[in-house]
């Protein structure tokens, strides 16, 4: 896994440079990423305060299953049960270890319920499919437990008005990886500070992730939000690349990263060409997003277990806590 950090740089550019695709049809996202590596350090923390009981939705999914494996690394407990579509329903998989027996949408409700009853200090984590995310949602809150959506998509606003009316504890964020949040938060500090900093500049977006990811980039539209408060016009046309021949090609996605990456570009410019800015963030492999929604289960025990007033947080609130492993 490599994460690159946002890249801000200012440039006087000839007209004929002022599109994110030079001449020659290749991207910057190119020059700017040359396959580089970087070792990923998984802390093991087997002390009885992170034995936080977690069900992961979605747990033979990538996701899942990578926040399994973090979440064996940190020394949560992984419940035995998990949700799935009803094609899978009474099978038993085994995730790095853990044998976890898949339920249909027919039996969950009863399966939370109990499995709450028999463990009241758990924690859902959810990583199943956009279309879903509502519907579980409302099902976490009827039953009452506390959960981290990791799952991008569905209606924010009824899933913000669904966990604010029913009290429960839950971390929402679309983005999981703490350095991309980090990135985000200075973003929004940029927004609030200098408003209208980059009127008349013209914004263009590219996002490319795994060919299997069906919905618009949570973290595009969220930086995307900041920029419009800066004064940029944004026709809300994402350009979304799912070709893993476009990847390779185009953007410079390593061929072993196709079936899980998260890159993405923000090409600004002036009204008149002359001057433009980047923006890039790109990620390989699901381990950031993994290790960072341990981070947020960890952190939401401990609100719940303080009985903190504030019910729904986001990532930038677990960063803030300073906690983190």
């Amino acid at each position: 896994m490599w994460v690159q950090g946002a890249v801000l740089y200012e440039s006087l550019k000839p007209l004929y440079l002022s599109n994110p695709l030079s001449s020659n049809g290749t991207s910057f996202f190119t020059n700017h990423y040359q396959k580089r590596r970087s070792s990923v350090v998984v802390m093991s923390m087997t002390t009885k305060s992170t034995a936080v009981p977690i069900m992961v939705n979605g747990c033979n999914g990538k996701m899942g299953s990578s926040v399994i494996l973090a979440a064996n690394s940190a020394g949560l407990q992984i419940l035995p049960k998990s949700f799935g579509p009803e094609k899978e329903a009474g099978n038993t998989v085994e995730v790095f270890g853990n044998e976890i027996k898949i339920h249909g949408p027919s039996e969950r409700e009863s399966v939370l319920a109990s499995l709450y009853d028999e463990y009241p200090s758990m924690i859902v984590v959810d990583y199943t499919v956009p279309d879903l995310v509502n519907d579980n949602a409302d099902l976490y809150c009827r039953v009452g437990v506390p959960f981290v959506m990791g799952t991008t998509g569905g209606d924010r606003d009824i899933l913000y008005k669904t966990v604010d009316a029913s009290k429960v504890y839950a971390v929402i964020s679309p983005q999981m990886g703490k350095q991309v949040v980090a990135f985000l938060a200075a973003m929004e500090i940029m927004a609030e500070q200098f408003p209208g900093a980059f009127s008349g500049y013209s914004l263009h977006v590219k996002e490319s992730h795994q060919a299997g990811k069906l919905d618009t980039s949570g973290t595009a539209k969220a930086v995307i939000s900041c920029f419009k408060k800066l004064g940029v016009s944004f026709d809300d046309q994402i350009e979304m690349i799912r070709d893993p021949k476009e990847q390779v090609e185009l953007v410079g996605v390593p061929e072993e990263y196709l079936s899980g990456h998260a890159f993405h570009l923000y090409y600004l410019s002036s009204p008149d060409k002359t001057v433009s800015f980047e923006f890039q963030h790109n990620v390989c492999g699901r381990s950031i997003y993994a290790e960072g929604t341990v981070d947020a289960v960890l952190f939401l025990a401990k609100k719940i277990q303080s009985k903190a007033d504030k019910r729904i947080y986001n990532m930038i609130d677990v960063l803030r806590e300073g906690n983190m492993r």
